[in-house]
């Protein structure tokens, strides 16, 4: 039996495809994606920019899913469930994976980049890497919505870069990067009591951005920009929190700029440049800098309770919706207008 996915074929060319169905495993369970989100890496794989993939691809790895066929299983999972899944594959055995840091695998493979990932008819998951979307805590509460469960891998992201700082009510934190990954980790620090401030070049992400309840904006325009805000903001103190969600080394430098006297910097962005570095800014601050890389699973079940307990409007991420036939529309429209279009969600 054949079915459907979405293949990126070669750089600016997607099609729809015949793939065979998967047959399942005695440990995997067959699952169908409901809603799956275009994140920043599927973009890159589009234009030819992502330095782990071969083509073609089927792409995605953040979506939501329902159940079709599984086993027996201790996980208490049954057809039928609405699920998510962890979609960083580790090889178990590395210095990393034997020290419990699975997401930091040295051999890791997520799906859409390095393996084929989720946005085709069926998907072949291991069970151990399903997610329930209820919250925990109780057998009778109901699971997220679709659409919203599929946000849950993108807010992991932020969400592990907040925890990384260790962010705490008071702090004044400065997201750089209005994009999907750092509006995300806005309202986690939000989440978490913290004042938070985001700044991009772009005016349209930031008035987007304020639709989170953040306490402001900052639009970097000029060498001096923020600068400037940083001394009105924080009476010249800086910032005890940066996190940097773009990946270049301007950006970079702008956390630790901004970032105050003993502050944290957590680095989310994936950087595809050298960086010309005075480093001595690191010494003289003796500032923090935590790496952030994927997420843990513990982080999807954290947030799944988060998001059913707060009012966090997460689903004012999503910006456009596409029917599963019209991905290459989806993409196209995405690469001609990442600097308005925030989520750009497919529908299965």
């Amino acid at each position: 039996m054949s079915m459907k996915a979405i293949t990126i074929v070669k750089p600016g060319q997607v099609e729809i495809r015949e793939l065979p169905k998967p047959q399942i495993k005695p440990d995997e369970a067959l699952i169908r994606p409901l809603f799956g989100g275009i994140c920043g890496s599927d973009l890159n794989s589009y234009r030819g920019s992502n330095a782990y993939m071969e083509y073609p691809r089927v792409p995605g790895h953040e979506f939501s899913a329902e159940i079709v066929e599984i086993g027996a299983n201790d996980r208490g999972f049954k057809a039928g469930d609405i699920v998510t899944a962890n979609p960083y594959f580790n090889c178990g055995h590395c210095y990393s994976c034997q020290r419990g840091l699975v997401n930091a695998c040295m051999s890791n493979q997520t799906m859409g980049v390095q393996r084929e990932g989720g946005f085709a008819e069926f998907v072949a998951m291991p069970i151990s890497r399903l997610i329930s979307g209820k919250p925990r805590g109780g057998s009778d509460s109901k699971p997220l919505p679709p659409k919203t469960l599929a946000l849950i891998e993108p807010f992991c992201i932020g969400y592990h870069g907040i925890q990384r700082a260790g962010v705490r009510s008071g702090d004044r934190v400065l997201v750089v990067g209005a994009g999907t990954i750092g509006v995300l980790a806005a309202i986690a620090a939000k989440s978490r009591g913290a004042k938070v401030w985001i700044c991009d070049v772009a005016p349209k992400k930031l008035e987007y951005a304020m639709r989170f309840g953040l306490e402001g904006t900052v639009l970097n325009d000029g060498p001096q920009a923020l600068g400037r805000a940083v001394k009105d903001l924080t009476d010249g103190n800086g910032f005890d929190v940066t996190v940097e969600c773009v990946g270049l080394p301007s950006t970079l430098q702008n956390c630790l700029d901004a970032a105050c006297f003993g502050g944290r910097v957590a680095v989310i962005g994936v950087g595809k440049h050298n960086i010309d570095l005075d480093f001595t800014i690191i010494q003289k601050k003796e500032l923090n800098i935590f790496g952030s890389r994927n997420a843990l699973t513990r982080d999807f079940e954290e947030l799944i309770d988060t998001v059913a307990s707060q009012d966090l409007k997460l689903d004012g991420v999503i910006t456009n919706v596409y029917p599963f036939d019209k991905a290459a529309q989806a993409f196209e429209d995405f690469d001609k207008n990442a600097g308005s279009m925030l989520k750009v969600m497919i529908e299965f």
